[in-house]
């Protein structure tokens, strides 16, 4: 008689399974496409949380999630009109901004000096607090100015002895302020990183390219005359203009009293009694 197969001796007993009570079921097989992150579990009296597929980054508001989503993606919505420059985030381009405009809406409460960035004034409002706890050792005598160091208190002194330690490798021009010397050089280096988002024209100071804003680019005639429907480019053209409308004469003669409707034929008036 042939021995037992191995199928007949791994075989097991059956055993009798109590009434009513059945097989657990079996674990399912694990799948073998990869998991994605799962939501975060919403806190108690809180929102339910968002979370990346791509990198695993939650968030709480799925605003937050749709804004994230865009670095994956490449999206760039917010351009700047003035060098092209494109931004995930509103708010990071309206910083950006700020290199072209020359805004600076950050200023330190002690001494003036503002800042494009808040990250910035903080940075420099350390150079105020006091250094080891010894306020006098590094305030200034003549201002009051506070000062975290030594060194920083020396070079503020200098200011006040009329020293410009800050000196131009290129024309020998000194400065009291570092920040001052940066925005000299750019004479020497041709920058001009203001630049006007209206007609693309650079400066290399932000105070000409506020000066260039509030002139009227080329072909603008924004003063319109209510009487005639004249246009004008320069406001102080339209307010000549409207004295012909007027009859307006608010230019008298200091010798005579005669008055003329504008300052150039007064002052060729006033002439005539000098000759």
């Amino acid at each position: 008689q042939e021995p037992p197969g191995e199928e007949a001796a791994e075989k097991e007993p059956d055993v009798a399974k109590p009434e009513g009570k059945e097989d657990p079921p079996s674990p399912p097989e694990a799948s073998a496409e990869p998991t994605r992150p799962q939501a975060a579990a919403c806190p108690v009296g809180g929102r339910p949380g968002a979370v990346c597929g791509e990198c695993g980054k939650s968030f709480s508001h799925k605003s937050a999630l749709a804004k994230h989503q865009k670095i994956h993606r490449g999206e760039r919505p917010h351009g700047c009109a003035d060098c092209g420059k494109s931004f995930v985030q509103r708010s990071d381009l309206t910083v950006h901004r700020r290199v072209h405009t020359g805004e600076r809406p950050y200023a330190c409460a002690d001494c003036g000096r503002r800042f494009s960035v808040s990250s910035l004034l903080l940075t420099h409002r350390r150079t105020h607090a006091p250094g080891d706890g010894n306020t006098d050792a590094n305030r200034c005598p003549q201002c009051g100015r506070g000062f975290a160091d030594p060194a920083a208190l020396e070079r503020h002194r200098k200011s006040h002895l009329g020293a410009k330690p800050y000196e131009c490798g290129a024309c020998g021009k000194a400065f009291a302020w570092s920040s001052h010397l940066e925005r000299h050089r750019r004479v020497h280096t041709g920058e001009k990183p203001f630049r006007c988002g209206q007609c693309g024209r650079a400066f290399a100071w932000s105070s000409h390219l506020e000066r260039h804003r509030r002139r009227p680019h080329r072909g603008e005639k924004p003063f319109q005359c209510g009487v005639c429907g004249k246009g004008f480019a320069w406001s102080s053209h339209y307010d000549r203009h409207r004295l012909t409308h007027t009859g307006e004469r608010p230019f008298p003669c200091a010798h005579c009293g005669k008055r003329f409707g504008r300052s150039s034929h007064r002052n060729r008036h006033q002439r005539s009694h000098a000759r």
